[in-house]
């Protein structure tokens, strides 16, 4: 009998995981500023049209010579990171969001929306996950501050770090997480997910854009709503933007204290301001008055953040919230301050973030509680 001639076995094609998917399209489509998403210091790379490139380096925004070739290669560039992503571009959509697997944010806006032509925003995930040492040591904190946000975090003070638009808040809520202890169970909440926790048993929630009719879309509120749910000890939210502010703020009285979030603002009485602000957005017909009282009673520390002329980012205060005025107003008093020890230049910032004199309304807890031992640095603060 006659042998069966052997048959070559042809190699099957190997599947391209994510990260190779990513590598091989669209990191094709944007070679044109490749050179930037692989510079580890470049922080975010702005393209306002297919002629003009911007980067933001150590803090400072530079004009980049790099540009598309027509605005054709930059139309196909997005086409080719909106299907990557799952999203449909139709004449209807005018802006979207996506996530690449590195962490990375972009944003997209479209003609008509954007008169500039298509216009995108890529903020570059770090992967380096700064701790509270590394921000002393960068001096964007003393020692005393840090040892007192510690404390503040151990005491399950309910916080919020509030700074302009590329001030650092997300880095400093990371850094600031880090220290909540290893025993708690924590849910991070975010549009876009981009922090990344140290301890172990951490639960990550992200928004969800459903399809163009609206359907599958999962909001920070919708991510609320199952977080209360899953027995949270503490919750993160990356930002507060919109209505999602009174779920919060009902989540911190309720039993969920040490909670955390960032929001867009210049001062701490301006956090507190927007804050009230975007909770009425919330959608519920509550008087003013009440929904002014629970938000001075949720937060009990402001961390301000400010970028300044040289680039850096540094703590520029730390205020305690004592609720409300006999006007109904807001009330916080200042723990520590930055105080400028020169002139301030483009190039050179030279000041310190400094204990104001005022002590904290819960010093005499930290004795109760037990925590007398973590003070060394600001002794001084509850004595």
């Amino acid at each position: 009998m006659e042998a069966m001639p052997e048959i070559e076995e042809k190699p099957r094609p190997v599947a391209l995981t994510h990260e190779e998917l990513y590598r091989h399209t669209v990191r094709y489509f944007f070679r044109y500023v490749g050179a930037y998403l692989d510079d580890p210091e470049v922080s975010e790379i702005m393209i306002n049209g297919h002629h003009c490139v911007y980067i933001e380096r150590k803090g400072r925004l530079e004009k980049t010579d790099c540009q598309f070739p027509d605005k054709e290669s930059l139309e196909a560039s997005i086409k080719n990171l909106a299907q990557y992503v799952g999203r449909t571009l139709t004449a209807t959509v005018a802006r979207f969001d996506a996530r690449l697997p590195d962490g990375s944010r972009v944003h997209v806006t479209l003609p008509p929306c954007s008169r500039n032509g298509v216009c995108v925003s890529i903020r570059k995930f770090s992967k380096v996950n700064f701790t509270i040492s590394d921000l002393v040591q960068r001096n964007s904190m003393t020692e005393e501050a840090a040892e007192f946000l510690s404390l503040c975090i151990l005491m399950e003070k309910n916080m919020l770090v509030s700074g302009g638009t590329g001030s650092g808040k997300t880095s400093l809520l990371n850094a600031l997480s880090g220290l909540i202890p290893r025993t708690d169970r924590i849910l991070v909440l975010e549009d876009s997910s981009e922090l990344k926790l140290q301890q172990e048993h951490v639960l990550y929630y992200e928004c969800v854009a459903g399809d163009k009719d609206g359907r599958g879309r999962v909001t920070i509120r919708d991510l609320f709503h199952s977080a209360l749910r899953m027995r949270p000890t503490r919750v993160i939210v990356g930002e507060v933007r919109s209505g999602e502010a009174l779920d919060m703020i009902q989540a911190m009285t309720s039993g969920h204290s040490g909670s955390m979030s960032t929001i867009h603002a210049n001062t701490p009485s301006d956090a507190l301001n927007r804050l009230e602000t975007l909770a009425l957005m919330g959608g519920l017909d509550l008087p003013l008055r009440a929904v002014r009282t629970q938000a001075a009673s949720a937060i009990d520390i402001i961390v301000q953040i400010s970028r300044f002329r040289d680039g850096s980012r540094r703590l520029v205060e730390i205020a305690e919230v004592l609720g409300l005025d006999d006007n109904g107003n807001f009330r916080t008093l200042p723990l520590f301050r930055f105080r400028m020890h020169e002139k301030p230049t483009a190039t050179r910032v030279v000041g310190a973030l400094e204990w104001t004199g005022n002590k904290p309304t819960f010093a005499e807890e930290v004795e109760l509680l037990g925590f007398s031992d973590v003070i060394q640095k600001t002794a001084q603060l509850f004595a």
